[in-house]
């Protein structure tokens, strides 16, 4: 049975002095995900992360650890002592074990015959053999001892790979790909504009990836939109709760807002100016909840308000920087992220957001700064921003261990 799983993280290991502070979030984030099992043990092992599993079962925890951002792959090891024998040893388990995986999913039509190929990692330099030494030793004992197995070096069926550390060996033969990134909490606390739609989950999660601390705004226009409408957007958070850990909706009551820029505002300007009056009313919540930035779902050119005019004019407002993951990402590729995450299905039911009330029939797509202001000089903006803000209520989700 398998008892230990090797965790690998990427960036992290380039950190410098503030590499055992991105550690110990790491090592946190991970035992929030493995609550089922409070049995395993995580421990730092020369650049990687050691989960003992005692007795657990090692696919649902690798699955688990998958998610966790920072993580970037997994392996089921043979923790061997420091010998070639012992290496040998776990070496054909190793090879055993895969070799029955490999015949289960659909490898070749004749199980009396593998191709194999060792591969070796020596950190421990001071191991009397060298690494192509020890991968011929091991491939040659194998070859003796296990009928039907074959040498390819370029596209063997099956990778056994051996790490000689200083005081064990390491050995495994698959690599579970994770998420990758950097572990959340590791950043600042950011504010993401959530609407209903496929993008702005997505631009959350990429922002999760980076390690910030996520929280969410969703400008809620009752009743022009309806209660399910802010039930899906409930539903969105939750699944970047699933992904981040603790993710906090604020949702602004936004009906004043918009009534008042469709009775002042001319009709092709409304959604320019609809979209500033977002940014001032986010960067309030923002400066009460100490957020160093926002997070927007803009793709370039993909709707009136996301030209690079349009841009320029609605960043005018705010001096928060706006974080944008999408810019430069096509509708198609930004729907596959979606799926993967696990929004695309929510995002995608037919609950209108804000977005979609007083639409023009001809939006403005390239505004100028002077016009917009000019359009804006009706409002009453530092009332309407304040009334917003304080009427914003707040709701918590966590990770939903059901889902998990």
């Amino acid at each position: 049975m398998i008892q230990h799983i090797l965790a690998r993280y990427g960036e992290i290991s380039l950190k410098g002095k503030n590499r055992s502070e991105f550690e110990r979030i790491l090592l946190r984030n991970m035992r929030a995900v493995l609550y089922s099992w409070p049995q395993i043990q995580l421990e730092r092992s020369g650049g990687r992360i050691m989960v003992t599993l005692h007795e657990a079962p090692w696919r649902d925890v690798a699955e688990r650890l998958s998610r966790v951002f920072g993580v970037v792959s997994l392996s089921p090891i043979e923790v061997a002592p420091l010998s070639l024998q012992g290496m040998i040893d776990a070496a054909a388990e190793v090879l055993v074990r895969e070799q029955e995986q490999a015949f289960v999913s659909g490898g070749p039509q004749d199980p009396s015959v593998l191709s194999f190929k060792i591969e070796v990692r020596r950190p421990n330099k001071g191991f009397p053999m060298t690494s192509p030494e020890i991968a011929a030793a091991i491939g040659e004992r194998l070859l003796n001892a296990v009928p039907g197995l074959q040498v390819n070096v370029h596209t063997p069926q099956v990778v056994v790979y051996v790490e000689v550390r200083n005081h064990e060996t390491f050995i495994y033969g698959v690599k579970v790909p994770a998420v990758g990134g950097l572990p959340v909490g590791s950043a600042a606390k950011v504010g993401l504009l959530l609407s209903g739609g496929i993008d702005s989950p997505v631009a959350g999660w990429l922002s999760l990836k980076r390690g910030v601390t996520l929280e969410c705004i969703h400008f809620h226009s009752y009743p022009f939109t309806s209660e399910r409408a802010l039930q899906k957007v409930e539903d969105l958070t939750q699944v970047l709760a699933n992904w981040g850990g603790r993710v906090r909706l604020h949702t602004v009551h936004f009906t004043e807002v918009q009534i008042d820029i469709h009775k002042y505002c001319p009709e092709n300007l409304e959604i320019t100016v609809m979209r500033r009056m977002m940014l001032r009313i986010a960067e309030e919540i923002a400066q009460r909840n100490h957020w160093l930035a926002l997070v927007t779902g803009d793709s370039l050119g993909q709707v009136a308000s996301q030209t690079l005019e349009s841009i320029h004019v609605i960043n005018a407002v705010t001096r928060l920087p706006v974080l944008r993951p999408l810019i430069s990402e096509d509708k198609v590729d930004i729907m596959a992220k979606a799926r993967m995450i696990g929004s695309y299905e929510t995002s995608i039911l037919p609950y209108e957001d804000c977005c979609t009330v007083f639409v023009p029939k001809n939006p403005r797509t390239r505004p100028t700064l002077a016009e917009t202001e000019r359009a804006e000089s009706n409002l009453d903006i530092p009332r309407l921003v304040a009334e917003a803000a304080e009427r914003t209520t707040v709701k918590t989700f966590f990770l939903d261990r059901s889902e998990v």
